[in-house]
């Protein structure tokens, strides 16, 4: 086993090192074993799982998933992901903490699940929850000095402990934080905005030393940073018996955090005996205030906005569990660009990789936390842990995550069965207590969805945010019983579609399947308990005490496949706006023009590729935020339409629905207010593939275009989009060519992914169908600089394309 050398692995943090203080990320040199017999070399975060095979063997389950409202048990062959993730699994990797050090800790921001840590043999720790964050004092088992200490982690997950794929493994950060035998306990580091205008902001700041031996001459330096790293404002602070400290900062002409503007301050605690700094910790910090109330709604720093939110997953698609910074990145741009501003992070705790993004780049969020409490929603689930381990559930997830500029609201439940039972609000106001008690300046919502039983028994009375799922159409009702004078959509729409597919006629339905397990991406199919978009859109406009929502969801993710819970091969769900491999979906157009407000949207569909089709009625939609548009299908008009408010579907979309098939060209000119040309969109019919088309996105590079890297640190991913086009180079919207891979230089092919719910080829194979037309390569930096070459080749064509990565 590769011994891991600290020294060599230390990398920038959140925390500012003193001479007494390092942060050590441990990401190489671990081997994992199923069975402890064959060891495989892995880094972390790591998902055992996400090779597959698919296959429905592996948590195949007999039940009635009562959320759908279903009575009788089916069979459920996808509803986890397919993929081997229950079992036991075991990490161990080699460490030696370099001299001048006496205290020793472990940080996992998560690993699925129930983790027992031991250090030289000895047990350190044991955590119940997969999704939360954990810490480990390994001082009394570690030796200090240069010498090796063996770390080994068992995980266990048990069959029927998910409604959706978990993940196997380490599969966020693991770091080792190195101190003294006095020092700042990061955890108790608190601060928050008291106040803020764009004149003035008061910031408070709570700290607490942990101290082997009280030194008398000791202290407390507290300084803010701009981003320019000039120095805004400062406190010295006395040090009280039980260790901690207290200050207000006052912050002139204060740089206000918002979606829109992300700008963060850099706070640093440095503590000091006899003048010297022992210990110092640095967090972000963005000064910014958020309220709810009935007269104005929500507030972000004093003004009204609605949130325009969606619910993520904590899968990353083809990658599994095992999180990626450039992978996180590239679904919160994506998002932000289609004027998304919250993400809920449904159904589970977050990782601090994701909030230190959604703080940089803007994005709010609703930390949640369980999916379930004492009742059962599926046969291992948290119900087995809630009494023992909630309390210390719910103070991890704050204290861990309460420094975070992004999150603007603590979520204690997902459509809990206790809402309508005897006791549940009881246990409501004790986890909002615990919430309150941590963090006394953000409000505690859940996500409601037994409206009427939620209201009789107290239980949505007692949120500071009453959050409900679906049941749009009780929101009028609803708000009569709730002091609190205002409600959010915590979980709204569920409209289902595959990307690139549409089924004819063009019907509205609550519960429509077809042969090839598939959805419309007319974006009017959703399920029993769910509706439209447009419908939400509509309480929003019309009522000011609708504070917004979120949208499930985001991206498609692993596992609950409705409405194909009961077919297989389905694996994947279809709620996503955009797929499983991050390709929009037609919906993430009609999301953008109505989110969007600094950009015009014009998207047409469906594609114009109808062989078979000629003279049939093939409906033309248009996503925009023009008021009227024209179409015309090879140069003939169908008509000039103008939205129209008291239609369901035609409020928020343009809709030609007499159009009849015909190949050539359909193009929408949109049209300004007053009557101007806002611009226009064209789908022509495409001939035979014939040549392979590629983009490339690197999310974390500085430069576009050709100038585009990744960088060369073994973690870094760029995400190409393969599709194929005619010999007129337009994009053929139903190939469904197979494509083989080879990487050669400095990286390696990490995942394919094409976005169909329905395909068992691994994510890991060297080669994949395309699926309506396009697929999405990821390649990893080996971590060396250089060039990496991507070769993408069509056999039976007998066409290639090269592409080159930049790494450095």
């Amino acid at each position: 086993m590769k011994k891991a050398l600290l020294i060599a692995a230390m990398v920038a943090s959140q925390v500012a090192m003193a001479q007494q203080h390092k942060e050590l990320t441990l990401s190489k040199g671990w081997a994992f074993s199923r069975d402890k017999s064959q060891w495989e070399q892995v880094s972390v975060p790591h998902d055992w799982a996400i090779a597959g095979p698919f296959d429905k063997k592996w948590d195949l389950q007999w039940v009635a998933i009562e959320q759908n409202g279903e009575k009788e048990k089916s069979e459920k062959s996808g509803r986890s992901g397919a993929l081997p993730w229950i079992g036991e699994g075991y990490y161990k990797t080699t460490i030696t903490i370099p001299k001048g050090y006496s205290h020793a800790e472990l940080l996992f921001d998560g690993a699925m699940s129930e983790p027992t840590v031991t250090v030289n043999g000895q047990q350190a720790a044991y955590w119940a929850y997969g999704y939360n964050a954990f810490r480990a004092d390994i001082t009394p088992m570690a030796r200090f000095g240069d010498k090796e200490n063996i770390i080994e982690v068992h995980l266990k997950n048990m069959e029927e402990s998910s409604r959706w794929y978990p993940g196997g493994g380490i599969y966020r950060p693991v770091t080792l934080i190195l101190t003294g035998d006095n020092h700042l306990d990061q955890w108790e580091t608190f601060a928050r905005t008291i106040s803020a205008s764009k004149d003035t902001a008061t910031v408070a700041v709570d700290a607490k030393i942990v101290r082997k031996d009280i030194i008398k001459n000791s202290g407390a330096e507290v300084e803010l940073f701009d981003n320019s790293n000039q120095l805004v404002a400062a406190s010295h602070c006395n040090i009280g018996q039980d260790g901690k400290l207290s200050t207000k900062l006052t912050v002139r002409k204060p740089h206000l955090w918002s979606p829109e503007t992300p700008y963060l301050y850099r706070l640093k605690i440095t503590y000091k005996e006899n003048r010297t700094a022992v210990d110092a910790q640095t967090v972000n910090v963005g000064i910014r205030t958020i309220r709810f109330s009935a007269e104005k709604g929500f507030e972000l720093n004093g003004k009204t906005r609605k949130i325009k939110g969606v619910c993520l997953h904590h899968d990353l698609g083809p990658l599994g569990a095992a999180e990626n910074k450039a992978a996180l990145i590239r679904q919160i741009k994506m998002m932000k660009e289609m004027g998304c501003d919250a993400i809920r992070t449904a159904h589970n705790m977050p990782s601090k990789m994701q909030m230190d993004i959604c703080d940089s780049l803007g994005m709010m969020v609703m930390a949640e936390s369980f999916d379930m409490w004492i009742y059962k929603k599926c046969k291992n689930g948290y119900a087995r842990f809630f009494k023992e381990w909630a309390d210390k559930d719910i103070t991890n997830l704050v204290k861990h995550h309460r420094n975070h500029p992004a999150i603007i609201m603590w979520s204690i439940g997902n459509e809990i069965p206790e809402q309508g039972m005897k006791g549940g609000t009881d246990i409501a106001k004790h986890l909002q207590d615990i919430c309150h008690k941590l963090d006394p300046t953000r409000p505690v919502t859940q996500g409601m969805d037994r409206a009427e039983a939620a209201i009789k028994t107290g239980f949505a009375q007692a949120m500071d945010v009453p959050g409900f799922n679906y049941r749009v159409h009780k929101y009028t009702t609803s708000i009569k019983s709730l002091p609190q004078g205002f409600l959010l959509g915590s979980e709204t729409a569920s409209t289902v579609s595959s990307r690139g597919v549409y089924k004819f006629p063009v019907v509205i339905s609550d519960n429509a399947t077809y042969p090839d397990g598939q959805c419309s991406s007319y974006d009017t199919e959703y399920c029993s308990w769910s509706n439209l978009p447009d419908d939400d859109w509509k309480m929003q406009d019309d009522y000011s005490w609708v504070t917004g929502e979120f949208v499930w969801t985001g991206y498609d993710y692993l596992g609950e496949p409705t409405p194909y819970d009961t077919y297989w091969p389905s694996r994947s769900s279809y709620f996503g706006i955009c797929d499983l491999a991050g390709l929009p979906k037609d919906r993430y157009y009609l999301y953008r023009s109505k989110w969007n407000t600094k950009e015009h949207t014009i998207h047409v569909l469906p594609h114009w590729n109808w062989q078979g089709r000629e003279g049939q009625v093939t409906p033309v939609y248009c996503y925009t935020d023009a008021p009227e548009a024209e179409l015309f299908v090879n140069g003939k008009s169908q008509g000039r339409i103008k939205k129209n408010k008291k239609e369901r579907l035609d409020r928020y979309r343009l809709r030609w629905n007499d159009v009849k098939y015909e190949p050539g060209e359909i193009k929408v000119v949109a049209y300004n207010a007053d009557g101007t040309v806002m611009g226009e969109c064209t789908r022509k019919t495409a001939g035979k593939p014939s040549e392979i088309a590629c983009t490339i996105e690197c999310p974390q590079s500085k430069y576009d275009g050709d100038d585009m890297e990744i960088k060369a640190d073994g973690n870094d991913l760029a995400f190409v989009t393969v599709s194929m086009n005619d010999k007129d180079g337009n994009p053929c919207p139903t190939a469904n060519n197979e494509l083989w891979f080879e990487v050669k230089g400095n990286g390696y092919l990490e995942a394919l992914c094409n976005g169909d719910a329905t395909s068992l080829v691994s994510f890991k194979s060297d080669h994949m169908p395309l699926f309506s037309g396009q697929l999405v390569a990821i390649v990893k930096s080996n971590g060396k600089a250089g060039n990496i070459i991507l070769k993408i080749t069509d056999k039976k064509l007998k066409i290639s394309k090269e592409v080159i990565i930049k790494s450095r």
